[in-house]
This record gives structure tokens, C-alpha cells and sequence, in this order.
């Protein structure tokens, strides 16, 4: 169920701010906090690291998923694939391993596991194969790595735009039209991460899903008037089973009884896909996002549906043998931007 507190639909009325107005004075310091960081890293207050190669952030304004990892992977193997040397960063939130440096994947084979490296870094090197991966506690000393393990030339940043550690060449904005910028307030009130002032410091904002409600266009375009815009989709491609074997239609799932098995930010829009494809959800397990699974949160799952369905972030942490005949699937996920040249012509200017 969505939090209404944090997704508010329309204009909030007069009883909702008074139920939120505790709330006003903690979104306040998170947005001052937000706003002194950026500002003694732009102004030069405090020292930003330059590496030798140019840098390309993907993030977002909005906590929770907005496909900025499918958008820095597909971003990385398109780059790879006009000539470029690219390489993928992330911080791997909720590895388990705190090594200063990891290398995930070598764009050859994968060195590690979710454990370890974190869901998201799993992800990229799953999406972005070809590309080396790279964690490390800072993106400095990701990109440092990159650069003297794999020659890299260009280092893109998953979720980088609150990042300000690491000098960026460009930055990338995703925002998912179904959940633009909520109520327009910044966390615990609202879902911002920022106030929508920040996205001035954006180069291209990518729509996903989209178009955008009137209300969210029109506040895009006030705060980021001359920003590049894209436009992208999330479009279902296969069932695949965790058991292994040859993938299916995510049509079959059409007038299917499913369970739905998820631990990410927005589980709702997990399951109104599976509604889209005509599965009926007759069952859930929800985690918060990032969870770390155990053998014990998959117990019973046979009983509650015949067939479950987990997101491709999820796969990655899931051992097949904790759910030995369970029909468990994952769901693939295809990421496309509309007029793809244009985006990545746009960009290579940028960088040169």
C-alpha cells in the first residue's frame, strides 16, 4: 500500500498539513543539510576530487527506485559499445564487506556476490556485462581503480547526483512519471532528497514511464528550464526461472494466480507490472529495500501460490536451493530511451 503521507495525490488539504506539520521542522534540516553540503563542494569550501577521466552521474531527487541503475548501465554499454572505455561505480548499499576497494565484476566475469558487493552492483554487472564494476567507500577511489585496472577513460556513478565528493563532467536526472515529485517536500514530509531548486545543477533530466503529470512539467520546467530531456521506458522482456532453463513470455503469467516477491523501494509498482501482464497477486512478500534474504523468509511460499515472481534485483540475493520446488521466476526487465542517438551525440559533446 502506497504511504499517502509521502505520496500524496493533488494538492494537500488543509487537515493533511496539519497532520504533517510535526513532520515540517525535520524536512527543514534535511534540506538545509542537503543545500550546505552542495553548496561547500560547488563553491570550492571543501576539497572535490578530479580524476583524469571524465565522469557521468546517474541519479535522482526522489528517494526510492526511478531506474537510475538500468539507466547507468545502459548508459555505460552503449558508451562501450561507440568505442569508449567505460567502467561502472557504485557505493553497494548493504554489502556486508567494507574492503576500501572491490571489483565486482572485471567486464569479463563476476568476482562477487551480492553479500559482498551489494544488490545494485549485481545488477550492472547482470545489465552491463562487458563493463567492469567497481565499489569502493568513496567514488574517488572507484574511479582510481577503474582507471589503473582497466585503462578506463569514462566512469559512470550510480546514484550520483547527491554525491559531491567526486568532481562530474555531467549529471543525469531520472524521474519516474508515475511518482514525479510527490508532494514537493523533502524527506520526512516528502519524498524529495532535496529541495526541486537542485535540479538546476542537472544537464538532462530523463522521464521515465512517462509523460509527466502538469503539475510536475510545468515545476521541471521552472526549476531546470533550458535541461536536456529523454524520455524512457521500462518495458517487461522475459520470465526466467531460478532453477535455470530456457526463459518464457511474461505473457504467460496472463490470468495466472502469482505470488509476488520483492524487497525494493516502490513494491507497488512491481505489482501493478504483474497486474499489466494479467496476473491476478494473490499473495506478497515484501521486504524493505535492500534487504538481505535468508533461507527463513522463503519458507511456506509453496502454499500461499502456485507460481512466484521476483524483480531482478531481488534474483541476485536469492539462493536457488532455499526455494528447491518453488516455481520462482524472475522477471526481465528491458531498459529503452527514445531516439537514443540523440542522447548519447548530446552527451559526447559534452565530454569532449
Amino acid at each position: 500500500m502506497r504511504a499517502a503521507w509521502i505520496w500524496p495525490s493533488g494538492r494537500e488539504s488543509i487537515a493533511r498539513r496539519l497532520l504533517l506539520s510535526p513532520l515540517v521542522p525535520f524536512s527543514w534540516m534535511v534540506a538545509a543539510g542537503a543545500a550546505i553540503d552542495r553548496a561547500v563542494h560547488t563553491r570550492g569550501w571543501r576539497r572535490v576530487a578530479k580524476l583524469s577521466g571524465k565522469v557521468v552521474s546517474v541519479g535522482n531527487l526522489v528517494v526510492g527506485g526511478t531506474a537510475k541503475t538500468p539507466a547507468a548501465a545502459w548508459l555505460a554499454r552503449s558508451l562501450q559499445r561507440r568505442g569508449h572505455r567505460v567502467a561502472l561505480a557504485s557505493r553497494g548499499t548493504g554489502r556486508r564487506v567494507r574492503e576500501k576497494v572491490l571489483v565486482v565484476s572485471d567486464g569479463r566475469f563476476v568476482r562477487s556476490r551480492a553479500e559482498n558487493a551489494g544488490d545494485e552492483p549485481m545488477l550492472l554487472s547482470a545489465q552491463a556485462s562487458g563493463v567492469p564494476v567497481v565499489v569502493a567507500r568513496t567514488r574517488e577511489l572507484a574511479g582510481l581503480r577503474a582507471l589503473s585496472a582497466f585503462g578506463s577513460e569514462l566512469l559512470v556513478l550510480d546514484d550520483g547526483f547527491h554525491h559531491h565528493r567526486l568532481y562530474r563532467d555531467v549529471d543525469l536526472v531520472m524521474i519516474d512519471a508515475a511518482v514525479g515529485f510527490g508532494n514537493g517536500a523533502v524527506l520526512p514530509r516528502g519524498p524529495l532528497r532535496e529541495r526541486m531548486s537542485a535540479l538546476r545543477f542537472a544537464d538532462a533530466v530523463g522521464i521515465v514511464d512517462g509523460p509527466l503529470s502538469e503539475d510536475d512539467d510545468a515545476a521541471l520546467r521552472r526549476h531546470a528550464p533550458d535541461v536536456l530531456r529523454f524520455d524512457a521506458h521500462r518495458r517487461p522482456r522475459a520470465l526466467r526461472s531460478l532453477a535455470g532453463g530456457e526463459e518464457a513470455s511474461p505473457r504467460c503469467l496472463a490470468n495466472r494466480e502469482v505470488g509476488m516477491l520483492a524487497a525494493i523501494a516502490r513494491p507497488e509498482g512491481f505489482r501493478a507490472t504483474l497486474e499489466d501482464l494479467g496476473a491476478r497477486v494473490v499473495a506478497e512478500r515484501c521486504f524493505r529495500d535492500h534487504h538481505r534474504y535468508r533461507a527463513r523468509d522463503l519458507v511456506g511460499l509453496r502454499r500461499d501460490a502456485e507460481i512466484w515472481v521476483t524483480t531482478e534485483k531481488d534474483a541476485v540475493k536469492i539462493t536457488p536451493s532455499w526455494v528447491r520446488g518453488v516455481d520462482v521466476r524472475t522477471l526481465l526487465i528491458d531498459f529503452d530511451v527514445e531516439a537514443p542517438a540523440v542522447l548519447l551525440d548530446w552527451l559526447e559533446a559534452r565530454l569532449r
